[in-house]
């Protein structure tokens, strides 16, 4: 009995707030996010060991430079920076709903992840857009240090191992680049799209759920919390997405 009573009396921590005074489902959706991590390090850590051993590769102020309505105009990067803005924004606008969680305000939780899924949905709409250009439209490569313009209106997909491109409007016949640069580029974008989604997918139920008050009959937001820890992630992801395919 006084064994008993001894082990029911055991501090396993006396300085500050205890470490392992952590809500289940917060703790696991870290270690998802840890894991989930890796897999993305690993993708991105592959990608740069295929681009810097290559002696050619596309050029990104080249190859990104559309914008949708603009016609032909050059704008290096400017459409995937509106598409990182739109994510970051979002971003904000589910750390305001999370605050309004912790203050009970379900009016505020509906309007921020209302905009939050906006952000997501559009900037999903910008990535399709993206793809259907990279398919269907012109491109540039870099060889030995300098810009190759290639033509890419034939029927077979321009990303190619070693597709030969006809010439057409002033431009010389050529290949489009390595087959790895597509792989990884609608490889790791894809992936990284999936998660946005996913993330869209539970924003969604989060505000289904917002809405019928069940919240508030829990009496704490704890999973706008944990939903916005995905959704930081997904942003997060992002930056280092950005970093190696549009400015490297």
């Amino acid at each position: 009995m006084a064994t008993a009573q001894a082990h029911t009396e055991t501090k396993w921590w006396s300085g500050g707030k205890s470490p392992f005074n952590v809500e289940y489902g917060k703790l696991m959706m870290w270690y998802f996010l840890m894991s989930d991590a890796f897999t993305f390090g690993a993708f991105l850590i592959s990608y740069g060991t295929i681009r810097f051993s290559q002696n050619y590769w596309p050029d990104p102020n080249e190859v990104f430079n559309a914008f949708p309505l603009a016609g032909h105009a050059n704008l290096p990067l400017a459409f995937v920076s509106l598409m990182t803005f739109i994510l970051i924004v979002s971003s904000v606008t589910m750390v305001l709903a999370v605050h309004a969680g912790h203050n009970m305000d379900k009016k505020g939780v509906i309007k921020w992840m209302i905009w939050t899924v906006i952000g997501g949905i559009a900037f999903l709409a910008c990535q399709a857009w993206e793809w259907t250009h990279l398919i269907t439209g012109d491109h540039a490569v870099m060889i030995n240090g300098q810009i190759e313009n290639i033509g890419t209106t034939v029927t077979m997909n321009p990303w190619g191992p070693a597709a030969n491109v006809a010439a057409h409007d002033g431009h010389h016949v050529g290949t489009p680049g390595p087959v790895a640069f597509g792989g990884y580029f609608f490889g790791i974008t894809g992936f990284h799209g999936f998660h946005v989604a996913s993330g869209v997918g539970i924003n969604i139920v989060m505000l289904i759920m917002a809405i019928n008050g069940t919240f508030e009959r829990k009496g704490h937001y704890w999973m706008i919390e944990k939903a916005g820890l995905y959704w930081h992630f997904v942003d997060l992801v992002w930056v280092f997405v950005f970093l190696c395919f549009y400015l490297i």
